[in-house]
C-alpha cells in the first residue's frame, strides 16, 4: 500500500477542532500534537528517555544548525538523527527558512542560488538552496520535511511580503522536485503572507497546486499579538486541505495552541517549555508560575502533586525557588521537564475533549489562563 495514502487520518471534528492520527515509519502521532524543539539534536536539559516518558511522539530538529554541527558526515555515519541521539520516534525538521529571518545579519537572499550564509559560528560561507535543504533533511533522516522558504520579519510593508512569497513559491517547487516523492517521507509546504489575508490565500493556492503531504502556516509568532494571529487563522485555515495535516510553526503558549486548535490546526512546536524552564517559569493547570518570586520561598507544595515523572512531585516550590535564584542547573532540568510534561498533558486533554465533544467548555476555561 502506498504510504502516502495512509499518512493522515482525520478521526473526528468538534466544530473546527480536529482529532487525527499521522502515521510514519518511525511511529504514529496523535493530533493535535505538540513537538518539543530539539534544535541541536537535544531537547535542552532533558534526557531522551524522559522526553519519551512525557508521551512525546515526535520532536523537531533544525536543518541549519544540524548541518553546521555535527554535520552531514557524522549524521550519515549514524544513519540519521534518530540513532545519533537515541530517539527512535518520528522527527520533523525545519528547513532553515526561519534562520533566514532570525539570522538575517548573516545571510543574503538570492532568488536563484538560495540563502547565502556566513556561519554564525566561524563565518564560513555556504549556500542553503532549496535543493540543499532537502538533501540535509534527508541526511537527518527526517520523517516530515519542510520546504525552504523566506520567512519575512513582521512588517506592514506589503511589497516586501509579496516579494517573499514570490521567492518562496519558486523555492517550494524546487524543494518538491528535489524531494521527488521519496517513499516513507513526507513534505510540507509553508504558507507565508504576514498579516495580509489576500497574500496568505495567494500563497496557499500556489502551494496546493503542488499537492504537498501537509501544509504549514509560517511567519506567525514573530512579534504580532495573539488577536492578529487568530484573525489570520480564522480567515485562512478553513481553506487549507481538509484531508491533510495543518501545522502552525513556532507556536506557542497553551492559550495560543488552544485558540489555534479551535480553528482547525493539528500540529505545533515551540521552544517555550524549555526556554521558560531555564528562566524559572513553570506552566501548570492553574496558569503560569514565576518561581523566582519570593512568595514561593516558603511554599512546600510541588508544582504538580500528581506528576511522579523523575520524582518531580518530590520537589517543593520552595526548593525550586532556591535553585532558580542560585542559578543552579538542576532548576532548568526540573522545570523544563515539568513544562514539557505539562504541554503533553494539555495536548492529551485537548484530544480527549474533542473526542468527547466537550472541547468548547475546555476552551472557555483555559483560553485566557496563559496570556
Amino acid at each position: 500500500m502506498d504510504s502516502k495514502k495512509i499518512f493522515f487520518e482525520l478521526i473526528k471534528k468538534n466544530n473546527e477542532a480536529r482529532l487525527g492520527k499521522i502515521q510514519t515509519t518511525h511511529g504514529f502521532i496523535d493530533t493535535p500534537a505538540f513537538m518539543p524543539v530539539g534544535t541541536q539534536g537535544t531537547v535542552k536539559s532533558i534526557f531522551v528517555d524522559d522526553i519519551l516518558e512525557t508521551g512525546t511522539q515526535i520532536i523537531l530538529g533544525n536543518t541549519y544548525h544540524l548541518f553546521l554541527r555535527p554535520g552531514l558526515e557524522v549524521l550519515n555515519k549514524f544513519g540519521g538523527l534518530q540513532k545519533f541521539m537515541n530517539w527512535d520516534k518520528p522527527i520533523l525538521t525545519d528547513s532553515g527558512g526561519y534562520q533566514v529571518m532570525s539570522l538575517s545579519k548573516f545571510n543574503t537572499i538570492d532568488e536563484n542560488k538560495g540563502a547565502i550564509f556566513s556561519s554564525h559560528i566561524d563565518g564560513k560561507k555556504f549556500i542553503l538552496s532549496p535543493e540543499k535543504s532537502i538533501q540535509i533533511q534527508k541526511s537527518i533522516n527526517s520523517d516530515i520535511l519542510m520546504v525552504l522558504d523566506v520567512c519575512p520579519k513582521l512588517t506592514k510593508n506589503k511589497k516586501n511580503i509579496s516579494e517573499a512569497i514570490k521567492i518562496s513559491n519558486l523555492w517550494a517547487r524546487r524543494s518538491k522536485d528535489e524531494f521527488n516523492d521519496e517513499k516513507n517521507k513526507f513534505l510540507f509546504g509553508i504558507i507565508q503572507g504576514g498579516l495580509f489575508p489576500d497574500l496568505r490565500l495567494e500563497s496557499l493556492e500556489n502551494l496546493k497546486t503542488l499537492n504537498f503531504d501537509g501544509y504549514a502556516m509560517g511567519g506567525l509568532a514573530v512579534g504580532e499579538n495573539q488577536n492578529d494571529m487568530f484573525d489570520i487563522l480564522s480567515k485562512i485555515v478553513k481553506h487549507m486541505p481538509n484531508e491533510k495535516p495543518r501545522y502552525l510553526m513556532g507556536v506557542g503558549t497553551p492559550s495560543d495552541i488552544l485558540g489555534a486548535v479551535s480553528y482547525g490546526i493539528d500540529m505545533f512546536d515551540c521552544v517555550l517549555p524549555t526556554r521558560s524552564g531555564r528562566t524559572g517559569l513553570a506552566f501548570t493547570w492553574n496558569g503560569k508560575i514565576n518561581l523566582k518570586n519570593s512568595k514561593f520561598k516558603n511554599d512546600h507544595e510541588p508544582l504538580n502533586p500528581n506528576n511522579n515523572l523523575r520524582g518531580l512531585n518530590k520537589y517543593s516550590k520552595s526548593y525550586l525557588n532556591h535553585l532558580v535564584n542560585t542559578n543552579e542547573i538542576l532548576a532548568s532540568m526540573i522545570i523544563s521537564l515539568h513544562n514539557v510534561n505539562f504541554y503533553q498533558e494539555f495536548m492529551k486533554q485537548i484530544r480527549t475533549e474533542i473526542k468527547e465533544g466537550t472541547f468548547s467548555a475546555f476552551y472557555k476555561k483555559y483560553i485566557n489562563m496563559y496570556n
